[in-house]
C-alpha cells in the first residue's frame, strides 16, 4: 500500500513537472512570438528606411551623371561654336592663297617698261584688273603685309631669304628690299613677305 502511495506521489510529481515544463515552454513561445512580432514590426520600417536610402543614393548618382552630361554637352556646343566662328572668319582662305600668284603676275606685268602707245593702253587695262582684284581681296579682309625698305624685320610676317650688310643709312634687322609681297587675312598670315634683311 505504501508502495502504491509512493508511486502515485511520483506520478503526480512527474505530472506537475511536465505541466510546469509545458507552462514554461508556452511562456517562452509566447515571449518569442512577441519578440518576433516586435521584430516584424521593426524590420519593415528598417527595410523601408534602407530602401529609401538606396533610392536616394541612386538618385544622387543619376543627378551627378545628368549634371556631368549637361556640362559635357555645353562644352561641346561652345567648342562647335568656336570652330564655326573660326571657319566663318577664315572662309575663302584657300581661294585667296590660290589668287595671290595671279596678283604677283599682274604686279610683274605692271613693273615692265613700255614705250609703245598700244602697250601703254594694254598696261592700263592690266592696272585696272590689278586694282579691281586688290579691292576684292581687301573687301574680304585680305591685305598686303607692310614691308617697305627700312621697316623693322618681323619674323612672324616676313621671311628673310637673303641678308645684306648694314650700312650707315640702313640699320641692322631692317628690311632692305621686298622680293615678293606677303598677305594676311584678318589676323592670320596667308603668305609671309619674302625680304632681304640688313645684318
Amino acid at each position: 500500500m505504501a508502495e502504491k502511495k509512493s508511486a502515485a506521489a511520483k506520478e503526480e510529481k512527474a505530472a506537475q513537472a511536465a505541466e510546469q515544463t509545458a507552462a514554461d515552454q508556452a511562456a517562452k513561445n509566447a515571449e518569442e512570438a512577441k519578440d518576433a512580432k516586435s521584430a516584424a514590426k521593426e524590420d519593415p520600417t528598417a527595410a523601408l528606411k534602407q530602401q529609401i536610402d538606396d533610392l536616394k543614393k541612386q538618385l544622387d548618382e543619376k543627378d551627378d551623371q545628368y549634371l556631368r552630361a549637361q556640362a559635357e554637352i555645353q562644352n561641346m556646343n561652345n567648342h562647335f561654336k568656336k570652330e564655326r566662328a573660326q571657319l566663318i572668319k577664315y572662309d575663302g582662305q584657300g581661294l585667296a592663297k590660290d589668287i595671290l600668284p595671279v596678283l604677283d603676275n599682274l604686279k610683274r606685268a605692271l613693273a615692265t617698261q613700255l614705250d609703245d602707245k598700244q602697250a601703254q593702253e594694254f598696261k592700263k587695262g592690266i592696272q585696272m584688273v590689278h586694282d579691281h582684284l586688290e579691292k576684292a581681296l581687301k573687301d574680304h579682309g585680305i591685305v598686303e603685309i607692310p614691308a617697305e625698305p627700312g621697316t623693322p624685320f618681323d619674323p612672324t610676317k616676313h621671311q628673310a631669304v637673303q641678308t645684306a650688310p648694314a650700312s650707315d643709312d640702313q640699320k641692322a634687322d631692317t628690311i632692305v628690299q621686298v622680293l615678293q609681297a606677303g598677305y594676311e587675312m584678318k589676323d592670320r598670315v596667308l603668305r609671309p613677305s619674302m625680304v632681304v634683311v640688313a645684318q
